[in-house]
């Protein structure tokens, strides 16, 4: 069904690699500063690590979630503009 709407109204897809660090948010957003904020933590258990990275999400500011997607938008226009290659930091 996708397919031949998406043909019927003549739009192409976009050929990505499967996973692209550039363009996937949890990598270039989300991760780099969980990262950063638990370097320094030792977690004595799972259940412990789980519960403080819940604990970060939850004392994150709205505004860091938009700045991502705002980011995202940009590379998206930036991979696109240089027909699918690799996007730069």
């Amino acid at each position: 069904m996708q397919d031949r709407c998406a043909t019927s109204a003549k739009v192409r897809e976009a050929k990505f690699p499967p996973y692209s660090p550039d363009l996937a948010p949890s990598v270039f957003h989300l991760f780099r500063r969980l990262m950063k904020h638990l370097a320094g933590h030792h977690s004595r258990t799972d259940a412990e690590l789980q519960e403080e990275v819940v604990k970060w999400l939850r004392d994150l500011d709205p505004d860091f979630f938009y700045a991502g997607f705002d980011r995202l938008v940009y590379r998206w226009h930036k991979r696109f503009n240089n027909h699918g290659d690799y996007v730069e930091k």
